[in-house]
């Protein structure tokens, strides 16, 4: 847990979501897997806004737990393209809670996750060239 009140969310909201009784654990708290699924759901969305079609998951990079989520919560996930390659994207992902009936909104985890944009027949494809600022890798 941080001492120091967390910063803004990185990025644009890109899905937002509520924490149902049916996603938890035995302890109540909802399964991490539900979070980052909601995680690479977002992620998709904006790797197809990005890349103009199909991408799919290939990798995530360090993801840790910070707070837990509770019933109730309402998950918001951000999500900022970090580098764009020749078929591949690494995007950087936050899922924040506003906590139920509150405003209090806490950071609960993030991670980067990496996608590969795909043609029909699921074969990597190039990524049209970035106008939007990205830097390329």
């Amino acid at each position: 847990m941080q001492d120091q009140p967390d910063p803004q969310p990185r990025g644009e909201l890109t899905v937002r979501t509520i924490a149902m009784p049916a996603d938890t654990n035995a302890n109540g708290d909802i399964f991490g897997g539900w979070v980052m699924s909601r995680m690479d759901q977002a992620g998709g969305i904006a790797g197809v806004e990005r890349t103009g079609g199909r991408v799919v998951t290939v990798a995530v990079e360090a993801m840790n737990f910070l707070r837990p989520v509770k019933v109730g919560d309402v998950l918001c996930v951000y999500t900022e393209v970090a580098s764009i390659g020749r078929t591949s994207m690494r995007i950087h992902i936050e899922a924040w809670a506003r906590r139920f009936m509150t405003k209090v909104r806490e950071k609960v985890t993030d991670a980067t996750f990496t996608f590969v944009a795909i043609d029909d027949d699921g074969k990597p494809r190039v990524i049209p060239r970035p106008d939007d600022g990205t830097r390329d890798v």
